[in-house]
Protein backbone atom coordinates (compact mmCIF):
# COMPACT_ATOMS: atom_id res chain seq x y z
CA UNK A 1 0.00 0.00 0.00
CA UNK A 2 2.70 2.28 0.14
CA UNK A 3 3.63 5.11 2.98
CA UNK A 4 0.26 6.94 3.54
CA UNK A 5 2.29 9.62 4.93
CA UNK A 6 3.13 11.06 1.33
CA UNK A 7 -0.48 12.34 1.16
CA UNK A 8 1.17 15.48 2.99
CA UNK A 9 2.75 16.12 -0.23
CA UNK A 10 0.34 14.58 -2.85
CA UNK A 11 -1.52 17.35 -4.38
CA UNK A 12 -5.20 15.88 -4.85
CA UNK A 13 -8.44 17.24 -5.32
CA UNK A 14 -12.22 15.62 -5.82
CA UNK A 15 -13.18 15.07 -8.69
CA UNK A 16 -16.65 13.72 -10.10
CA UNK A 17 -16.74 10.42 -12.41
CA UNK A 18 -19.10 12.70 -14.84
CA UNK A 19 -15.72 14.62 -15.07
CA UNK A 20 -13.63 11.55 -16.14
CA UNK A 21 -13.14 9.29 -19.73
CA UNK A 22 -10.95 7.02 -21.35
CA UNK A 23 -9.28 3.76 -19.95
CA UNK A 24 -8.08 3.42 -16.48
CA UNK A 25 -5.67 0.76 -15.41
CA UNK A 26 -7.12 -0.48 -12.62
CA UNK A 27 -4.63 -2.07 -9.65
CA UNK A 28 -6.83 -5.38 -9.60
CA UNK A 29 -5.10 -6.94 -6.11
CA UNK A 30 -5.74 -3.41 -4.45
CA UNK A 31 -9.64 -2.84 -6.17
CA UNK A 32 -10.26 -6.58 -5.47
CA UNK A 33 -9.24 -6.53 -1.91
CA UNK A 34 -10.98 -3.38 -1.20
CA UNK A 35 -14.40 -4.98 -2.07
CA UNK A 36 -13.48 -8.19 -0.31
CA UNK A 37 -12.80 -6.37 2.54
CA UNK A 38 -16.58 -4.57 2.59
CA UNK A 39 -18.26 -7.17 1.39
CA UNK A 40 -17.20 -9.20 4.21
CA UNK A 41 -17.92 -6.97 6.79
CA UNK A 42 -21.52 -5.67 5.29
CA UNK A 43 -22.86 -8.91 3.33
CA UNK A 44 -24.54 -11.70 5.30
CA UNK A 45 -22.26 -14.81 5.00
CA UNK A 46 -24.40 -17.00 3.66
CA UNK A 47 -24.72 -15.15 0.47
CA UNK A 48 -21.37 -15.80 -0.58
CA UNK A 49 -20.41 -18.84 0.88
CA UNK A 50 -21.30 -22.13 -1.17
CA UNK A 51 -22.19 -25.32 0.51
CA UNK A 52 -18.97 -26.52 1.05
CA UNK A 53 -18.14 -23.90 2.75
CA UNK A 54 -16.09 -21.61 0.11
CA UNK A 55 -16.30 -18.27 0.60
CA UNK A 56 -16.35 -16.31 -2.71
CA UNK A 57 -17.18 -12.80 -1.27
CA UNK A 58 -15.28 -10.93 -3.90
CA UNK A 59 -17.90 -12.16 -6.83
CA UNK A 60 -20.71 -9.93 -5.05
CA UNK A 61 -17.84 -7.49 -4.46
CA UNK A 62 -16.91 -7.26 -8.20
CA UNK A 63 -20.76 -6.67 -10.00
CA UNK A 64 -20.57 -4.17 -7.08
CA UNK A 65 -17.80 -2.17 -8.08
CA UNK A 66 -18.25 -2.00 -12.05
CA UNK A 67 -21.07 0.13 -12.53
CA UNK A 68 -19.26 3.15 -11.45
CA UNK A 69 -16.69 2.60 -14.85
CA UNK A 70 -19.86 1.13 -17.15
CA UNK A 71 -22.31 4.05 -15.61
CA UNK A 72 -19.20 6.65 -17.17
CA UNK A 73 -17.09 6.70 -19.44
CA UNK A 74 -14.09 4.69 -18.66
CA UNK A 75 -12.96 1.55 -19.24
CA UNK A 76 -11.58 0.09 -16.81
CA UNK A 77 -8.55 -2.72 -17.56
CA UNK A 78 -7.69 -5.10 -14.80
CA UNK A 79 -3.50 -5.56 -13.93
CA UNK A 80 -2.78 -8.02 -12.24
CA UNK A 81 -0.05 -8.83 -9.60
CA UNK A 82 2.91 -11.30 -10.89
CA UNK A 83 5.99 -12.14 -9.27
CA UNK A 84 6.74 -10.42 -5.67
CA UNK A 85 9.61 -8.23 -6.07
CA UNK A 86 12.12 -10.20 -3.81
CA UNK A 87 12.87 -7.11 -1.60
CA UNK A 88 9.41 -7.17 -0.90
CA UNK A 89 9.54 -10.75 0.81
CA UNK A 90 9.42 -8.64 4.65
CA UNK A 91 6.70 -6.91 4.08
CA UNK A 92 4.94 -9.82 2.67
CA UNK A 93 5.68 -11.55 5.73
CA UNK A 94 4.87 -8.90 8.18
CA UNK A 95 1.75 -8.45 6.51
CA UNK A 96 1.37 -12.34 7.34
CA UNK A 97 1.93 -11.78 10.72
CA UNK A 98 -0.35 -9.24 11.34
CA UNK A 99 -3.16 -11.28 9.72
CA UNK A 100 -2.04 -14.37 11.86
CA UNK A 101 -2.93 -12.29 15.31
CA UNK A 102 -6.00 -10.56 13.72
CA UNK A 103 -7.22 -14.16 13.19
CA UNK A 104 -6.44 -15.30 16.65
CA UNK A 105 -8.31 -12.35 17.83
CA UNK A 106 -11.19 -12.93 15.62
CA UNK A 107 -11.02 -16.07 17.36
CA UNK A 108 -11.46 -14.91 20.31
CA UNK A 109 -14.22 -12.45 19.64
CA UNK A 110 -16.58 -15.58 17.95
CA UNK A 111 -15.83 -17.49 21.48
CA UNK A 112 -17.33 -14.30 23.04
CA UNK A 113 -19.60 -13.85 20.60
CA UNK A 114 -19.34 -10.64 19.70
CA UNK A 115 -21.11 -10.40 16.35
CA UNK A 116 -19.52 -6.43 15.74
CA UNK A 117 -16.13 -7.44 16.79
CA UNK A 118 -16.53 -10.68 14.51
CA UNK A 119 -17.38 -8.90 11.58
CA UNK A 120 -14.41 -6.24 11.71
CA UNK A 121 -11.98 -8.49 11.86
CA UNK A 122 -13.47 -10.85 9.42
CA UNK A 123 -13.14 -8.08 6.73
CA UNK A 124 -9.67 -7.44 7.77
CA UNK A 125 -7.96 -11.42 7.55
CA UNK A 126 -9.00 -11.90 4.12
CA UNK A 127 -6.90 -12.92 1.23
CA UNK A 128 -6.47 -13.23 -1.94
CA UNK A 129 -7.07 -17.05 -2.34
CA UNK A 130 -6.20 -18.75 -5.53
CA UNK A 131 -9.75 -19.16 -5.94
CA UNK A 132 -10.78 -15.70 -4.99
CA UNK A 133 -8.12 -15.33 -8.14
CA UNK A 134 -9.53 -17.18 -10.44
CA UNK A 135 -13.36 -16.54 -10.22
CA UNK A 136 -12.41 -12.83 -9.91
CA UNK A 137 -10.86 -13.65 -14.25
CA UNK A 138 -13.65 -15.61 -15.18
CA UNK A 139 -16.39 -13.27 -13.87
CA UNK A 140 -14.32 -10.16 -15.82
CA UNK A 141 -14.26 -12.91 -18.80
CA UNK A 142 -18.00 -13.10 -19.04
CA UNK A 143 -18.15 -9.31 -18.41
CA UNK A 144 -15.68 -8.82 -21.35
CA UNK A 145 -13.69 -6.60 -19.16
CA UNK A 146 -9.81 -6.08 -20.29
CA UNK A 147 -7.38 -7.83 -17.80
CA UNK A 148 -3.74 -8.02 -18.32
CA UNK A 149 -1.06 -10.15 -16.19
CA UNK A 150 1.72 -7.62 -15.01
CA UNK A 151 5.24 -9.12 -14.91
CA UNK A 152 6.05 -8.40 -11.42
CA UNK A 153 3.91 -5.50 -9.47
CA UNK A 154 0.56 -4.47 -10.62
CA UNK A 155 0.91 -0.83 -9.17
CA UNK A 156 3.89 -0.62 -11.12
CA UNK A 157 2.34 -1.59 -14.65
CA UNK A 158 -0.45 0.05 -14.34
CA UNK A 159 1.62 2.98 -13.48
CA UNK A 160 3.77 2.13 -16.97
CA UNK A 161 0.63 2.11 -18.77
CA UNK A 162 -0.51 5.49 -17.69
CA UNK A 163 2.72 7.02 -18.72
CA UNK A 164 3.30 5.30 -21.72
CA UNK A 165 -0.28 3.91 -23.71
CA UNK A 166 -1.85 7.02 -25.35
CA UNK A 167 -5.34 5.16 -24.26
CA UNK A 168 -5.29 5.22 -20.52
CA UNK A 169 -5.55 8.45 -18.82
CA UNK A 170 -5.53 7.27 -15.13
CA UNK A 171 -4.42 4.61 -12.65
CA UNK A 172 -6.81 3.30 -10.76
CA UNK A 173 -5.40 2.43 -7.13
CA UNK A 174 -5.36 3.73 -3.30
CA UNK A 175 -1.71 2.81 -3.59
CA UNK A 176 0.53 6.30 -2.78
CA UNK A 177 3.48 4.48 -4.22
CA UNK A 178 1.86 5.15 -7.30
CA UNK A 179 3.31 8.75 -7.11
CA UNK A 180 6.39 7.13 -6.61
CA UNK A 181 6.23 5.32 -9.83
CA UNK A 182 5.35 8.38 -12.01
CA UNK A 183 1.74 7.89 -12.50
CA UNK A 184 0.49 10.70 -14.14
CA UNK A 185 -3.16 10.48 -12.70
CA UNK A 186 -4.16 8.20 -10.12
CA UNK A 187 -7.92 7.65 -9.37
CA UNK A 188 -8.15 7.30 -5.31
CA UNK A 189 -11.34 5.96 -3.88
CA UNK A 190 -12.82 4.17 -6.46
CA UNK A 191 -14.87 1.80 -4.32
CA UNK A 192 -15.47 4.42 -1.78
CA UNK A 193 -19.72 5.96 -2.54
CA UNK A 194 -19.29 9.79 -3.90
CA UNK A 195 -16.76 11.58 -5.52
CA UNK A 196 -12.44 10.02 -6.27
CA UNK A 197 -9.53 11.70 -5.60
CA UNK A 198 -7.16 12.75 -8.43
CA UNK A 199 -3.80 12.39 -7.41
CA UNK A 200 -1.20 14.76 -9.96
CA UNK A 201 2.51 13.64 -10.57
CA UNK A 202 3.38 16.36 -12.17
CA UNK A 203 1.58 19.39 -10.22
CA UNK A 204 2.77 17.32 -6.83
CA UNK A 205 6.77 17.88 -8.38
CA UNK A 206 5.93 21.35 -9.23
CA UNK A 207 3.82 22.01 -6.09
CA UNK A 208 7.47 20.80 -4.56
CA UNK A 209 9.98 22.07 -6.87
CA UNK A 210 11.71 18.80 -7.52
CA UNK A 211 12.63 16.14 -9.96
CA UNK A 212 11.07 12.91 -9.96
CA UNK A 213 14.25 11.01 -9.20
CA UNK A 214 13.90 13.91 -5.66
CA UNK A 215 10.26 12.32 -4.85
CA UNK A 216 11.31 8.90 -5.03
CA UNK A 217 14.34 9.18 -2.67
CA UNK A 218 12.00 11.13 -0.34
CA UNK A 219 9.77 8.65 -0.36
CA UNK A 220 12.83 6.10 0.78
CA UNK A 221 13.94 7.89 3.96
CA UNK A 222 9.95 8.31 4.90
CA UNK A 223 9.93 4.46 4.44
CA UNK A 224 8.62 2.19 1.95
CA UNK A 225 7.34 -1.42 1.29
CA UNK A 226 11.40 -1.99 0.68
CA UNK A 227 12.83 -0.40 3.54
CA UNK A 228 12.44 0.97 6.53
CA UNK A 229 12.75 4.67 6.89
CA UNK A 230 15.49 6.77 8.95
CA UNK A 231 13.99 7.71 12.24
CA UNK A 232 12.25 11.01 12.36
CA UNK A 233 11.75 11.58 8.74
CA UNK A 234 8.23 11.98 7.48
CA UNK A 235 7.70 13.43 4.37
CA UNK A 236 8.09 17.60 5.23
CA UNK A 237 11.61 16.30 6.51
CA UNK A 238 12.59 14.22 4.19
CA UNK A 239 11.53 16.64 1.60
CA UNK A 240 13.89 19.54 3.12
CA UNK A 241 16.05 17.45 3.77
CA UNK A 242 16.83 16.34 -0.06
CA UNK A 243 16.37 19.74 -1.53
CA UNK A 244 19.19 20.80 0.92
CA UNK A 245 21.54 18.27 0.13
CA UNK A 246 20.13 17.54 -3.84
CA UNK A 247 19.28 13.54 -3.46
CA UNK A 248 19.34 10.82 -0.95
CA UNK A 249 22.70 9.65 -1.07
CA UNK A 250 23.78 13.22 0.03
CA UNK A 251 21.58 12.84 2.83
CA UNK A 252 22.47 9.53 3.96
CA UNK A 253 26.16 10.77 3.89
CA UNK A 254 25.24 14.50 6.09
CA UNK A 255 23.53 12.15 8.83
CA UNK A 256 26.02 9.32 8.94
CA UNK A 257 23.46 6.88 7.99
CA UNK A 258 22.95 3.62 5.68
CA UNK A 259 19.84 2.31 4.15
CA UNK A 260 20.15 -1.41 2.77
CA UNK A 261 19.91 -2.24 -0.86
CA UNK A 262 18.81 1.99 -1.36
CA UNK A 263 20.15 1.78 -5.07
CA UNK A 264 18.14 -1.11 -6.12
CA UNK A 265 15.07 0.62 -4.14
CA UNK A 266 15.07 3.41 -5.96
CA UNK A 267 15.15 1.35 -9.39
CA UNK A 268 12.12 -0.58 -8.40
CA UNK A 269 10.26 3.10 -8.82
CA UNK A 270 12.07 4.36 -11.58
CA UNK A 271 12.87 1.46 -13.51
CA UNK A 272 10.35 -1.08 -12.44
CA UNK A 273 9.80 -4.46 -14.20
CA UNK A 274 6.62 -4.01 -16.60
CA UNK A 275 6.10 -4.60 -20.30
CA UNK A 276 4.64 -3.44 -23.28
CA UNK A 277 3.72 -6.97 -24.44
CA UNK A 278 -0.15 -6.65 -23.92
CA UNK A 279 -3.53 -5.74 -25.63
CA UNK A 280 -6.89 -5.22 -24.70
CA UNK A 281 -10.31 -4.61 -26.61
CA UNK A 282 -12.13 -2.01 -25.37
CA UNK A 283 -15.24 -2.33 -27.29
CA UNK A 284 -16.48 -4.47 -24.00
CA UNK A 285 -19.53 -6.71 -24.47
CA UNK A 286 -20.70 -8.14 -21.72
CA UNK A 287 -22.53 -11.56 -21.41
CA UNK A 288 -24.89 -10.66 -18.51
CA UNK A 289 -26.66 -13.52 -18.64
CA UNK A 290 -23.83 -15.84 -18.78
CA UNK A 291 -22.10 -13.72 -15.70
CA UNK A 292 -25.42 -14.30 -13.67
CA UNK A 293 -26.16 -18.11 -14.36
CA UNK A 294 -22.04 -18.20 -13.16
CA UNK A 295 -22.93 -16.68 -10.18
CA UNK A 296 -25.73 -18.08 -8.79
CA UNK A 297 -25.73 -21.21 -10.05
CA UNK A 298 -22.06 -22.34 -10.14
CA UNK A 299 -21.31 -20.25 -6.96
CA UNK A 300 -24.38 -20.40 -5.01
CA UNK A 301 -24.50 -16.33 -4.55
CA UNK A 302 -27.54 -14.99 -3.44
CA UNK A 303 -29.40 -13.46 -6.46
CA UNK A 304 -30.33 -10.73 -4.39
CA UNK A 305 -27.06 -9.29 -3.11
CA UNK A 306 -26.12 -8.64 -7.04
CA UNK A 307 -29.20 -8.26 -8.70
CA UNK A 308 -29.37 -4.23 -8.33
CA UNK A 309 -25.60 -4.44 -9.61
CA UNK A 310 -26.63 -6.54 -13.04
CA UNK A 311 -30.13 -4.02 -13.48
CA UNK A 312 -27.06 -1.24 -13.32
CA UNK A 313 -24.86 -2.48 -15.85
CA UNK A 314 -27.51 -3.44 -18.28
CA UNK A 315 -29.34 0.05 -17.98
CA UNK A 316 -25.75 1.23 -18.94
CA UNK A 317 -25.31 -0.85 -21.76
CA UNK A 318 -29.02 0.49 -23.28
CA UNK A 319 -29.08 4.32 -21.94
CA UNK A 320 -25.45 5.40 -22.92
CA UNK A 321 -25.58 4.64 -26.41
CA UNK A 322 -21.68 4.51 -26.36
CA UNK A 323 -20.23 2.12 -29.55
CA UNK A 324 -18.04 0.17 -27.35
CA UNK A 325 -21.19 -1.49 -25.12
CA UNK A 326 -23.19 -2.38 -28.22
Amino acid sequence: MGNADLRQLAVIEEVGFDELDGAVAVDAHNWLYKYLTTTVRFTRDDAYTTADGTEVPNLIGVVRGLPKFFENDLTPVFVFDGRVVGLKDEEVESRREEREKREAKLEEAREAGDALEVARLDSQTQRLTDVIHETTRELLRLLDVPMIEAPAEGEAQASHMARTDEDVRYVGSDDYDCLLLGAPLTLRQLTSTGDVERMDFEATLAEHDVTWEQLVDVGILCGTDFNDGLPGYGPKTALKAVKEHGDLWAVLDDEDEYIDDADRIRELFLDPDVTDDYDYDDDVDPDLDAARDYLVDDWGIAADEIERAFERIEESVTQTGLDRWT
